[in-house]
């Protein structure tokens, strides 16, 4: 099937399962808006990129503004976002962890405990897919619904369009909707798009390893650290298989790219017999296709600011050894630093030792191979030079609140 009719095929498959949950309120949008949504093209909007980023990729029908971004940047950290007005996007997705939030699950208003780890945030410009393991969620427009209205689990709960009448309500926001949508008036779907905005200028891209590859600056990177790249990029460990490319991942799209690849793996962290265990929404690709093939296999996430992103994995197998306070501060407890380290050997000694068999497994890259202690400090070194502390402070992606 050619490619483009195969994507439509999808995406309307993907119009009908929302209209049938019923996670849109304002139905009357997907058909006029959700077709248009495939056409992305890259905007004039000034990105102001780092050194050696392409241009991200930005729906037609959603061109980057800065009126926008502002306004999304003030609906993120909105707690009338909730139905309960609770919660906020930024409850999940906290700017010093990257965007991610350090816990093993999020918890939506209920309490009820999501069955995936929050992914962080650092370039999601540059995700063709989103989520750990949903294929039809194609761009932050889309996927935005989700935490905002889905039911199975309860995030922030939205119900109704309430919502929408706070918005209105409060007197900060005709000024900003009518800068960014030409109508002073909220609506569910221009939320989802500043929203989308704001996320897409969440690029990370100043850490050590950016100054040392793409800003020449040679004494960016210590000896350990050019060590543990080098095996990082190797044919011993083949970290870079999965995570490669200025985002280290294997899915990445954006305006240099002749094509969509996106692709989902295991990575054995689990038996057959362990999944099968579980309920479906937590058995990974399988969820979505229902074919037993893609049991356990998930999304490779950007290692972008992975020294905050812990506990790793789509269920959080990987965890610092002081788990029950990883944030307590240096003298008291473990640094987040120290954390990421404890939990990223873990991480390291899961690839060497080969993960454990299961059928999904037997279809990826993973094999067992060896490393000395100094070169598992090493990888985990460079690992750790992926951290933008610019980034984690920016005052742009901070609360305006």
């Amino acid at each position: 099937m050619n490619r483009i009719y195969l994507y439509l095929f999808i995406v309307l498959q993907f119009q009908c399962a929302f209209l049938l949950n019923g996670l849109n309120p304002n139905k009357e949008d997907n058909t006029k808006n959700l077709l248009l949504l495939l056409f992305a093209v890259p905007s004039g909007y000034n990105w102001n990129l780092p050194p050696g980023f392409p241009t991200p990729v930005v729906p037609s029908v959603n061109p980057m503004s800065e009126a926008k971004v502002e306004l999304g940047r003030f609906l993120f950290y909105d707690r009338s976002l909730s139905r309960d007005q609770s919660m906020s996007c930024s409850s999940c997705h906290i700017q010093e962890f990257a965007f991610a939030d350090a816990k093993e699950f999020p918890s939506g208003i209920t309490g009820e405990i999501h069955p995936r780890n929050s992914q962080h945030l650092s370039n999601v410009a540059y995700h063709p897919r989103l989520t750990w393991n949903n294929p039809l969620m194609t761009n932050l427009e889309i996927q935005s619904r989700v935490p905002m209205f889905g039911a199975t689990p309860v995030e922030l709960g939205l119900q109704n369009n309430d919502f929408v009448n706070r918005l209105n309500a409060n007197s900060i926001y005709a000024p900003m909707f009518q800068r960014a949508f030409g109508d002073s008036s909220a609506n569910e779907q221009n939320v989802r798009f500043a929203l989308a905005s704001f996320q897409r200028t969440m690029i990370s891209g100043n850490s050590k390893f950016d100054q040392y590859n793409f800003r020449n600056n040679r004494s960016a990177l210590n000896a350990s650290e050019i060590r543990g790249m080098n095996l990082f990029n190797g044919e011993r460990a083949e970290c870079f298989h999965c995570h490669g490319g200025f985002n280290f991942t294997d899915t990445t799209f954006h305006g240099n790219s002749g094509s969509q690849e996106f692709f989902y793996h295991s990575n054995g962290i689990h038996t057959d017999a362990y999944y099968a265990s579980l309920p479906n929404d937590k058995k990974g690709l399988f969820d979505v296709t229902g074919d037993s093939a893609d049991i356990g296999k998930f999304r490779a996430p950007s290692l972008r600011n992975i020294g905050l992103t812990y506990p790793y994995m789509h269920d959080g197998t990987f965890m610092c050894d002081d788990v029950n306070n990883p944030n307590k501060a240096a003298g008291t407890g473990k640094t987040k630093q120290d954390c990421a380290r404890d939990a990223l050997t873990k991480v390291i000694q899961h690839y060497e030792s080969g993960g454990v068999s299961h059928t999904a497994k037997n279809t990826t890259l993973i094999r067992p191979f060896t490393l000395s202690a100094t070169e598992r400090d090493d990888m985990v070194n460079f690992l750790l030079a992926l951290t933008d502390n610019e980034f984690l402070t920016n005052p742009k992606f901070a609360s305006p609140f």
